[in-house]
This record gives structure tokens, C-alpha cells and sequence, in this order.
């Protein structure tokens, strides 16, 4: 039978998946509507399950923010092309408007409330779409917390502080978001990854010739500068190079309860590929 324009545009919009697939099933199911939106949430489904091993590095974070606590989301895709689309947009927005009204402590109870969106998103654009990681962090008691987010919505961080004072909180996110830290201090830092750090450098000393008492002032120099670099108190602020981050704490009669920073995609291995084997893959589909 023959399937009109307006049928497949209602069927679209009703699904929010391809005009062609969306034709297909109309076809399939000789133009009834329901039976094909059926057929499309089935094969939806299957297509998404595909789809989902696919690697997804791109993408948005949000931050959703109430006075009791706050909320940082990484929602990936696989390209920036889709990150940027108004559909993807639109789930991360529905998502960070779910997290303000709702506490969500764990990322497996939020792709379990996004399930069927998520698929039916991921029908929609063509790519693998996931609800990576969720941090959420408590207002401390008389305290604050600070979030910012980079211009591109890629980068972001949360810092809670244990007195009332915004600006500091959202200072130190800041800083955060642009030094990425590895732990709060020195006893946080893992024991493996310090003594790691000790045997290159004591390597780099007995390279030098020098005798023992010198080689050990080096490796402990060097030490020193490392866990200046790394550990948060250490940090020099980087809106004031003459002032740690300890120090400017302690200036404000402040400490930091805790601290998260997401950027999208780390962690996250990707495949490189050129541009005659994606071709290559692309004609086998």
C-alpha cells in the first residue's frame, strides 16, 4: 500500500526515530501507526543493544544543583557531532532537571530511571549514548559547596567546603577544574604511586654522579615538588601564584570536605582508526 508523507512525519514524531526506518515500518505494518511504533521500540531495543558496545568519549557534563546538595553528571556520545546535537541536549537537560529534583546517589539507579529515553535516543541519532559517572556531593553543615563548568560543558568540578562562603567554594572549583589534583594531601596519595615516583627519581640522582647524602636531598626535592603538584593543599592557587591553596585556606578559616573533577572521556580508551579503514568499514555495512 502506499504510505504518505504525513504518516511517516507523524510516526516520526511520534518515535523520534529516522524517516526511513519510520517508513519501513509503515510499510511492514500496511500503515498502521501503532503497530509500527511497536515494531520500531522492538527493533529500538535490539538496535540499542548493538550500539551500546560501541565506545563513547565524547559527550557533556552537568551539574545540578539544590541547597542540600550538588550533583555532577558525565553523559557521553560517540562523536562531538552528536554531543552537539539538539536531542542529546535535550536528554542531558531532562537528566540534570531529574538529578535537581531527585537525590541520585548511584549512576546504576539513573540508567535504570533513563533507560528507555536513552535507547530511544540512541534509535534516534545513531549512536551509542551512556550515563558514565555521578558524583554527589552534601552541603556540609554551615558549609558551602562550588561548582564550575568550563564554557564547553567538558570540564567541570565540585569543591565543599566546611564554612559559608561561596565565592571560595566556587574559587576552589575553579582551580580544580584547571590542576586536576590526585588527592586532597600527602596521606591520601596512594603509598604505591609515591614510591613509584621515589625510584625514578633516585634513578634520575644516581645518574648524576653525586655522593649518597647529595643524591638523597635531590630524590627528597624532587619528591617534595611532586606532592606540591598533585595533592590539592599543596597546590599554588592559580589566581594567586603567591598563595598555596593551604594557605589561602587557611586565610578564610576554611577546610575542604571533599572535591570531584570530571572531564569527558578520561579514562577512556578510543581507537584510533584512518580515515581509508573507516571508509573500508563503512562500505562493508
Amino acid at each position: 500500500m502506499s504510505i504518505s508523507a504525513s504518516q511517516v512525519k507523524e510516526l516520526r514524531e511520534m518515535s523520534g526515530v529516522g524517516m526511513m526506518e519510520c517508513k519501513k515500518a509503515l510499510v511492514e505494518t500496511n500503515g498502521d501507526l501503532d503497530k509500527a511504533l511497536d515494531l520500531l521500540r522492538a527493533n529500538s531495543s535490539l538496535k540499542a543493544d548493538k550500539k551500546a558496545s560501541r565506545v563513547a568519549a565524547d559527550g557533556e557534563i552537568k551539574v545540578a544543583e539544590t541547597a542540600s546538595y550538588v550533583s555532577l553528571i558525565e553523559i557521553n556520545s560517540e562523536t562531538d557531532f552528536a554531543a552537539k546535537d539538539a536531542q542529546f541536549k535535550d536528554f542531558t537537560n531532562s537528566v540534570a532537571s531529574y538529578l535537581a529534583d531527585s537525590q541520585v546517589d548511584s549512576i546504576e539507579e539513573l540508567n535504570t530511571q533513563f533507560n528507555e529515553k536513552r535507547q530511544t535516543l540512541i534509535q534516534s541519532i545513531g549512536e551509542n549514548i551512556q550515563l558514565r559517572r555521578l558524583k554527589t556531593l552534601q552541603v556540609p553543615g554551615n558549609g558551602s559547596i562550588g561548582s564550575y563548568i568550563h564554557s564547553d560543558g567538558r570540564l567541570a568540578a565540585l569543591v565543599a567546603i566546611d564554612t559559608d562562603n561561596q565565592e571560595l567554594a566556587k574559587d576552589l572549583a575553579m582551580h580544580v577544574s584547571a590542576t586536576n589534583p590526585s588527592c586532597l594531601n600527602s596521606t591520601d596519595l596512594d603509598p604505591e604511586v609515591l614510591d613509584r615516583e621515589r625510584a625514578i627519581f633516585l634513578v634520575q640522582a644516581q645518574e648524576s654522579g653525586k655522593d649518597a647524602a647529595i643524591m638523597d636531598k635531590m630524590v627528597e626535592g624532587k619528591i617534595k615538588r611532586f606532592l606540591s603538584e598533585v595533592t590539592l593543599v599543596s597546590q599554588t592557587f592559580v589566581k594567586n601564584p603567591d598563595l598555596s591553596i593551604q594557605q589561602l585556606l587557611d586565610e578564610n578559616n576554611a577546610s575542604i570536605v571533599d572535591f570531584v573533577r570530571f572531564k569527558v572521556g578520561e579514562g577512556i580508551e578510543v581507537e584510533v582508526k584512518d580515515f581509508a579503514a573507516e571508509v573500508a568499514e563503512q562500505l562493508k555495512q
